[in-house]
């Protein structure tokens, strides 16, 4: 079991401010040290690549090696304005632009609670804000607005990359019941019971409600909500190489995504806005 590679940061016994820029893999990261949580944001993609309440074990997975340049693997990447292949521009990168660029990040505050941040990002015709608030628990919050004069299409997701002890010993539990489908076998699907992973998994669920990510190696479970108008998807790619994953790290997490638009996407009118949302406690 490998340590999170961004816990580097708290080893020191000295006092941290709340929050530090560093420089780590060519890129800039904010490193955040509150009473109540660790975390770490970088400042390309916005992207929330650790979170740890005290006390506990890490709640997200990431790469230890990270790209000279693209995208960063873990944590919770903003997968903006299109989630997956875009539909018609081959060349364009998968998951869009988002988690490509720098964002600013326009207010960051801490109080007994935790830590609130907001992070922007204009791009064309598009303003994206992601709001975050983390303590003893997580809540990311993705608010897109469309200020062209003209409608567009729109896909997005909070893909998490949830931290585990080990994905043969893993059950997600809350889809039973659930209608979606199936990518690695191209059909359609129906949950039965508690959903593991291991072998590999992509299957896009349309569920409400929490769903509770039980991890009997390190004896925990996490609540995972996606809120009451996204997908959920969950994926793992089983035995299936994967770019800049080391073979040791392929079973130390499993993503639990919320996404909207990836099968149709979302139409959006002049003004409009578009909302996402992730949050994560931990189970009673």
């Amino acid at each position: 079991m490998h340590e999170h590679p961004l816990q580097r940061f708290y080893k020191s016994l000295r006092k941290r401010p709340v929050f530090a820029w560093e420089r780590y893999q060519m890129r800039d990261v904010l490193v955040i040290d509150h009473p109540l949580c660790q975390a770490v944001f970088s400042r390309q993609g916005a992207q929330l690549l650790h979170f740890q309440p005290r006390d506990q074990k890490p709640w997200l997975w990431c790469a230890a090696k990270w790209p000279h340049v693209g995208a960063i693997r873990g944590g919770v990447p903003v997968c903006w304005p299109w989630y997956g292949r875009h539909p018609s521009e081959n060349a364009w990168p998968s998951h869009g632009w988002a988690r490509l660029l720098d964002w600013k990040l326009l207010d960051s505050s801490s109080d007994d609670d935790g830590v609130r941040l907001h992070w922007q990002l204009q791009l064309c015709d598009w303003q994206v804000d992601l709001h975050a608030h983390l303590g003893e628990r997580m809540e990311l919050r993705l608010c897109t607005e469309h200020q062209d004069s003209l409608p567009c299409q729109l896909s997005q997701a909070l893909h998490a990359y949830w931290r585990i002890g080990d994905v043969g010993e893993v059950a997600l539990s809350g889809l039973d019941g659930a209608h979606g489908y199936d990518h690695l076998n191209r059909q359609v699907c129906q949950q039965d019971g508690e959903l593991r992973v291991e072998g590999g998994c992509q299957r896009v669920f349309q569920q409400e409600g929490e769903l509770q990510l039980k991890d009997h190696a390190w004896q925990r479970a996490l609540c995972i909500d996606t809120g009451d108008d996204a997908d959920t998807v969950v994926w793992h790619p089983g035995s299936r190489p994967l770019l800049g994953v080391s073979w040791n790290e392929m079973g130390e997490f499993v993503c639990v995504e919320a996404a909207s638009g990836g099968t149709d996407s979302l139409s959006l009118a002049p003004g409009q806005k578009a909302h996402l949302s992730l949050q994560a406690r931990v189970g009673v």
